[in-house]
């Protein structure tokens, strides 16, 4: 029989079809799938418009059969089949696809679902096969015809016997290589996961004879081998059905088994959306952070699937990164697909949805935060870095809608707090936002600055992320309140008249302050009195933007860039060490000059912040001892 050369030509437009298009050879087996879901669309579709008798949906199906001595895979339905003509049009001609055809002729169909846009899916066949068969039968014919191919050298159409309607595709297995195994294509457990990891939500059976081992009836003993026809697909996604019919149950059950969390899900959001863009979402918020949440290996994003296909295990682009610890699947008709379906083309439709999922993902925190506090804190400790780091990142694109998510702990109870909440604790006369920086909250509670401003009244928010401050800065201001750190320079809690004393004092011991700040080799950029310590003889405090907690995470990156906060070193005003300063100033510089460099080695441990000179420190301390 004279072999028929392909119209779409070429052998190199085949192999790269072949070899170049698709990422995963197990993409072939969806592909099939879909090619017979839509066939047996087609019969089902044309059955309801012109009004044929005789069918039944329930015996409509798609059938998995293996022969691992023939090394032959067959994918077999019962939909419209093929005449000669279509054959020799959709198999002979690649990239022409009758799906697409038959979808755009039936544009305001509701009840059909046509998957194939591009005709080149039955092509990705020969990524594992080195010959493929062809037997099909248009509905209402009595002819049926047999489509051979081995690849780019062409194809052969002839008349063959077959019983009813509908198309086989026969593939003949390639044997196994030293690179790759073909035979996991021939086995009954892997094509079982193929299906359902691919295909588990085409609406009709997808069906293979399955062996199982059961004791005979009335032995001890006796086992006998039972074969039975068994449907490997779920055929209904539970995001397609309406929440009224779906149980708290089965959301649980399907979360637990799809994206393997042992725990229940913080919350659940289920909807359906159509307008601009038209997709059923299934999205789960999880209670705790998965082991790699934080590292760079984790791989965030949302299954997509299209008319229940899936397309992409993890689709980045459908969640903004500071709601990457959202779990689930969007599923829409709507999305421009590039022609492999493995991947999306970029377009309007994509963003549409994202923007979309974005506020209901962030309605529901908030929904969260209101109906179930210790459930939302819960989900904070676990996902509150990635939110505050939203704040900060892109220069504050995203602070607007994120800055009623995050949440401080705060010296009021020493509880999780949100800013409004600070915001509606403070007093009436108070125009600032106070916080302080630390690895932990009580170290944060034991610097000097915080004795005073608590007990002024002043609530302040311990920062112990080093993505806190940052985002803080970013948002300058909440509800028209300022934030301030309280180890900065501008800090401003003092009254009028203590202001006034303090100028005082500096101005008196102008002198000796800038002898001390040229002791210690200009590290510091002033020294002077302050107020805002109680018990504490000082501390240190910083001006400008950079602060002591930023200097300190900026300079732990590995990098080379290395940066330094202005630094200012206070004396309490009103500890004894500030008048025997200002005495010993006249009398003996030396002392003083030492006495600089051991306040300051104590001012950078209070911080947190190595000493520079441990030798040197110890020397001075025990010179001292010793006078």
């Amino acid at each position: 029989m004279r072999i028929k050369q392909f119209k779409a030509e070429s052998k190199k437009l085949l192999d790269m079809m072949i070899n170049s298009i698709y990422t995963h050879k197990e993409i072939f087996l969806r592909e099939l799938i879909s090619n017979a879901s839509d066939a047996i669309d087609k019969l089902y579709y044309q059955s309801l418009s012109n009004n044929a008798g005789g069918l039944n949906r329930s015996e409509f199906k798609i059938r998995i059969e293996t022969d691992k001595d023939s090394r032959i895979l067959k994918i077999s339905d019962n939909g419209c089949g093929m005449t000669r003509d279509e054959l020799e049009n959709n198999l002979g001609t690649i990239a022409k696809s009758g799906s697409l055809e038959f979808k755009n002729e039936n544009e305001k169909a509701e009840d059909i679902d046509i998957i194939g846009q591009f005709g080149v899916g039955f092509y990705s066949a020969f990524m594992v096969s080195d010959k493929v068969v062809v037997e099909s039968r248009a509905f209402g014919s009595d002819e049926a015809f047999r489509w051979i191919s081995r690849g780019a050298e062409g194809y052969t159409i002839e008349p063959c016997e077959k019983d009813t309607n509908g198309t086989v595709v026969m593939l003949h297995i390639k044997e196994k290589t030293e690179d790759e195994n073909y035979d996991e294509f021939l086995d009954e457990y892997e094509i079982k996961r193929i299906v359902r990891k691919y295909s588990d939500y085409i609406r009709y059976p997808i069906v293979m004879d399955c062996e199982t081992r059961r004791l005979k009836e009335g032995t001890e003993d006796e086992y006998e081998t039972i074969v039975e026809e068994k449907a490997l697909n779920s055929m209904v996604p539970i995001w397609k059905k309406n929440k009224s019919e779906v149980t708290q149950e089965e959301y649980l059950s399907f979360y637990k088994d799809k994206f393997f969390d042992y725990e229940e899900p913080a919350r659940i959001i289920h909807s359906k959306t159509e307008g601009n863009a038209t997709y059923s979402a299934l999205i789960y918020i999880p209670k705790r952070a998965p082991y790699d949440y934080y590292t760079r290996e984790f791989e965030k994003g949302l299954q997509l699937y299209s008319s229940g296909v899936l397309i992409m295990e993890k689709c980045p682009d459908l969640i903004p990164d500071y709601f990457s610890f959202a779990k689930g699947l969007v599923d829409s008709e709507d999305l421009s697909l590039n022609i492999s379906r493995e991947m999306l083309q970029h377009d309007r439709q994509l963003k549409i949805i994202a923007k979309s999922l974005e506020k209901k993902i962030g309605a529901e925190l908030k929904k969260l935060m209101t109906e179930d506090r210790e459930k939302y804190e819960e989900f904070f400790r676990a996902f509150g870095l990635q939110l505050k780091f939203g704040v900060y990142d892109k220069f504050g694109l995203n602070k607007d809608s994120l800055k009623d998510l995050i949440m401080f702990v705060s010296s009021h109870e020493n509880k999780l707090a949100t800013l409004a909440e600070y915001v509606g604790r403070m007093k009436d006369d108070q125009k600032t936002i106070y916080y302080a920086c630390g690895e932990t909250v009580d170290k944060i509670e034991l610097l000097p600055q915080s004795e005073l401003v608590r007990d002024k009244g002043y609530e302040i928010l311990y920062l112990t992320d080093n993505v806190d401050e940052f985002a803080l800065k970013m948002l300058d201001e909440y509800d028209g309140k300022k934030f301030a750190n309280i180890c900065a320079d501008e800090l401003d809690i003092d009254s009028d008249d203590d202001k006034e004393r303090l100028k005082e004092k500096n101005e008196s011991g102008k002198d000796m302050l800038g002898y001390m700040q040229k002791s210690l080799d200009d590290k510091v950029k002033a020294v002077r009195f302050t107020n805002k310590l109680k018990k504490h003889p000082v501390c240190l405090t910083s001006e400008g933007n950079l602060s002591l907690e930023m200097e300190k995470v900026i300079n732990s990156m590995p990098t080379d860039e290395k940066v330094r906060a202005q630094l200012i070193l206070e004396i309490n005003a009103n500890h004894p060490i500030a008048d025997k300063l200002l005495n010993l100033y006249e009398s003996d510089k030396e002392t003083v000059s030492e006495y600089s460099k051991i306040l300051f080695a104590q001012a950078r441990l209070i911080e947190g912040m190595p000493v520079e000179n441990p030798t040197e420190l110890c020397s001075l301390v025990c010179k001292l001892m010793t006078k």
